[in-house]
């Protein structure tokens, strides 16, 4: 009860319907129809139809994704209500490989003018997407970085404090030991008291690599003293440092979306050779 013809190079589907118990015809694009596209056709036609399902010959079922070209090329059951229908496909003759070649490069013809007539659509709809994106990233890192920045200043205030207090410990040592040299002792007596504060100064920055694995270089020392009062800072005010470092990344691998996007379609997509067949 379910025939198939071909008819201009189509595939005429006749069957059926078993509200009407009319005979209907489809006609199906192989290459673009899918076999559910076929089946809302189908009940679409006739509002009774309740059940419409392809199985295989082993009694899988087919996928309302598969195109019809797959489908037609084997024999399979059609199944509409509590009906099943056999149904064998005409064999077609085999394409040759020459035929055969040129469908597939139509094909992929077809698949490339979609591409560019849809491309324009896609565009706008996924820069609209990184649009909100950022906006949404920028609502969240706003309170963040105002946060940051006066964590930092309270940070860079308190590192400087700390190097203007070390000058003045050493401004006093010297003084201190010029003092206890011309005006108390004398030069001989002082001499291995310098020379202990030397040796116990080399010590201190030996032990300052030893703990930091890094040489005692005043704006290494700087900004380590630096980062030290910020992430204490950070966590007295409950500043989230690696949610914010996960937005900033957020944000700026939208913005480098958003910017490839709005580049020629030349500068985006490979070049690709066209040779020109004999």
């Amino acid at each position: 009860e379910v025939t198939i013809n071909y008819r201009h190079g189509l595939p005429v589907i006749t069957l059926t319907l078993p509200t009407r118990s009319e005979r209907c015809q489809f006609t199906v694009k192989p290459m673009v129809t899918t076999v559910g596209a076929f089946l809302q056709d189908v009940q679409r036609e006739d509002k009774g139809i309740e059940r419409a399902e392809v199985f295989a010959t082993d009694g899988s079922k087919v996928s309302d994704a598969t195109l019809m070209e797959v489908l037609l090329m084997n024999d399979f059951k059609l199944v509409i209500n509590n009906t099943a229908y056999s149904v064998s496909p005409p064999v077609r003759d085999k394409l040759s490989s020459e035929h055969a070649t040129e469908m597939e490069d139509i094909k992929s013809l077809v698949h490339r003018l979609f591409v560019a007539l849809h491309l324009e659509d896609h565009q706008v709809r996924k820069e609209r997407e990184l649009l909100q994106k950022l906006d949404h990233l920028k609502e969240e890192l706003l309170p963040l970085e105002q946060m940051k920045a006066r964590i930092m200043d309270s940070a860079d205030a308190k590192t400087s404090r700390l190097l203007w207090v070390g000058l003045a410990l050493m401004s006093t040592q010297g003084g201190a030991l010029a003092w206890l040299t011309w005006w108390v002792y004398s030069w001989d007596i002082m001499e291995p008291v310098t020379y202990f504060i030397t040796y116990g100064s080399a010590m201190a920055f030996y032990a300052y690599f030893v703990l930091t694995r890094q040489d005692y270089v005043y704006p290494d020392a700087k900004d380590r003293q630096f980062l030290h009062y910020f992430y204490r800072k950070s966590k007295k005010r409950h500043f989230n440092v690696e949610r914010y470092n996960k937005l900033k990344e957020d944000l700026a691998e939208a913005e480098e979306s958003l910017r490839r996007l709005r580049q020629p379609l030349h500068l985006r997509l490979p070049i690709q050779e066209i040779s020109d067949k004999d």
